[in-house]
């Protein structure tokens, strides 16, 4: 099974759950989806996806895996790799759907424009950046319930960071000034990573289901004082680490290129 399988499965056994159907939209964001084309790319990288009309309205087709495509069309199609968010982005406002998994998968969904305008809308969001002088860590004071909520949504995104950072730390903060928080501390984080990081977990929390929710994300060397403290007290969170044989081997689909974005026509 997929991520995205998953999170819909879990989502099915508990409809009203609405942590479980926003965990859905966050896997769909994250996952690279295969959507299906009218035909290859041109010469501008040019995409064109093929377009269905049903008595729902207009939808395109995408599949979470290159086999379920082939499936669907029983053969080969031509189609564009894309992340699921760029591909609500592009359809957002067009009043077309996305449809996903169609007749392949008991994950099948059919997500109408609305849904792609939320989705977009919400991955805009970005988080602030501030600056406080922490002046002590303790371990999280949160209780099990919010915990069951956010360690997942946090695993979900860790499976993207590997080789970012070697492990995450989950703690209590109190700053000067007597504000008291969480803080999700990485560490050995090169600089480049941290702001994609930060934007990671701030969706994270955005798609828990936790309602006013709050972490301060920052990043610490291993040798930081306040790392050490941390690893003490703080909930450790390990990252997954980088596997060689799929960093040498890394599959560039269309309209996967970051010197050819894609157009969507």
């Amino acid at each position: 099974m997929t991520p995205y399988d998953r999170a819909h499965a879990a989502m099915d056994a508990d409809p009203e759950n609405e942590a479980l159907r926003l965990a859905v939209y966050d896997r769909l964001a994250d996952a690279e989806l295969f959507l299906l084309l009218e035909h290859e790319p041109d010469a501008d990288n040019d995409i064109i996806p093929q377009v269905f009309e049903t008595e729902e309205g207009d939808f395109v087709l995408a599949f979470d895996l290159e086999e379920r495509l082939a499936a669907f069309g029983e053969g080969p199609a031509p189609y564009a790799a894309l992340p699921g968010r760029v591909i609500a982005q592009h359809l957002a406002g067009e009043n077309i759907g996305l449809g996903i998994n169609l007749g392949v998968a008991d994950s099948a969904m059919l997500l109408p424009p609305e849904a792609l305008e939320w989705l977009t809308h919400t991955l805009t969001h970005t988080p602030v950046a501030a600056e406080a002088r922490p002046l002590g860590f303790d371990a999280p004071a949160l209780p099990p319930a919010v915990l069951a909520l956010l360690l997942p949504a946090f695993t979900a995104k860790f499976d993207q960071l590997a080789g970012l950072a070697s492990h995450a730390l989950l703690g209590g903060v109190t700053y000067e000034g007597g504000r008291r928080g969480h803080v999700l501390a990485f560490l050995g984080t090169p600089e480049p990573a941290r702001a994609g990081i930060a934007k990671a977990m701030h969706e994270a929390l955005t798609f828990s289901g936790l309602e006013a929710g709050e972490l301060d994300v920052t990043f610490l060397s291993e040798e930081d004082p306040a790392a050490q403290v941390l690893l003490e007290k703080a909930l450790v969170l390990h990252l997954p680490e980088v596997e060689e044989d799929t960093a040498q081997h890394v599959h560039v689909g269309p309209g996967m290129d970051p010197d050819k974005p894609p157009v969507l026509r």
